[in-house]
């Protein structure tokens, strides 16, 4: 059953909207994340919609922060070091474009509570590898050769199904992956992060446009500018502050932000 928000809700939630569009943008700014697992549970606990149609728009305003963040975050990490590591973005492309697509699918189908709860306790368990076994510089990768190249494929599709079954951008497992699995400085790993969820959204978004709940997006086309508007302010005040907080800091913010999320999408499931 479709859930519709009244006219009026929609006029009272504009404010909102723009409010936390702005807040969770200032994260895809400043850490490289869509901030999905944060913008989930507001779709759906403040801004009542159904699950899927929630996943939806949260895929759609997830799309806006990394495409903002990018361009916005270059005065710190330049669009010239992010190509240099092409071989990087294409290997995990290699796997998470294909999670995309299929996990889209699966999503119109199935339910994912148990999905949730383990994503749930990865991502404490890659907290704590991050705090206990990993610095903010760039050190040594876990793999090389052609063991790192499985293993980056292997893990882009894990992230791409994870990406498509929640509406995330999939950062929140893209940056811990980098880091350990290639050993990328955590503000490279940000960039690197948003190079390779752009594509692999919009592939599930694709896949999701087949879907009559992709309507959607057309019933609350004022929201979505609204919070669209605000995640742009906040990416570009993220993109701003990445040159001013040091990497020392980085790498314990994302780990408070993992718990966090670890914690949300627990009792989301």
């Amino acid at each position: 059953m479709q859930t519709v928000q009244p006219a009026a809700s929609v006029q009272q939630s504009k404010p909102a909207a723009f409010g936390g569009g702005a807040v969770i943008g200032v994260l895809g700014g400043l850490i490289g994340l869509g901030g999905a697992e944060f913008r989930l549970p507001l779709l759906i606990g403040l801004f009542r919609f159904g699950a899927l149609e929630a996943v939806i728009l949260n895929k759609a305003m997830s799309l806006v922060v990394v495409a903002s963040a990018l361009p916005f975050r270059a005065r710190t990490v330049p669009f010239g070091e992010i190509a240099a590591h092409w071989p990087v973005i294409l290997n995990l492309l290699a796997g998470s474009l294909i999670g995309a697509w299929l996990g889209a699918g699966w999503a119109t189908r199935l339910r994912s509570e148990t999905l949730y709860k383990v994503l749930a306790v990865l991502l404490v368990l890659i907290a704590a590898v991050l705090l206990l076994g990993h610095d903010t510089t760039a050190g040594a990768a876990l793999f090389t050769g052609w063991a790192q190249a499985v293993a980056g494929v292997v893990a882009g599709f894990g992230i791409g199904v994870v990406a498509s079954l929640m509406g995330v951008a999939g950062g929140e497992l893209l940056i811990p992956t980098l880091v350990l699995l290639f050993g990328a400085d955590i503000k490279l790993a940000g960039s690197l992060s948003l190079a390779v969820s752009l594509p692999t959204m919009l592939v599930g978004f694709t896949r999701y446009s087949r879907d009559q709940s992709f309507a959607v997006i057309g019933r609350n086309r004022l929201f979505l500018l609204t919070m669209a508007a605000g995640s742009i302010v906040g990416t570009f005040i993220g993109g701003q502050l990445l040159g001013l907080i040091p990497s020392a800091v980085m790498l314990p913010a994302l780990a408070c932000i993992l718990l966090i999320s670890s914690v949300k999408v627990w009792r989301h499931a």
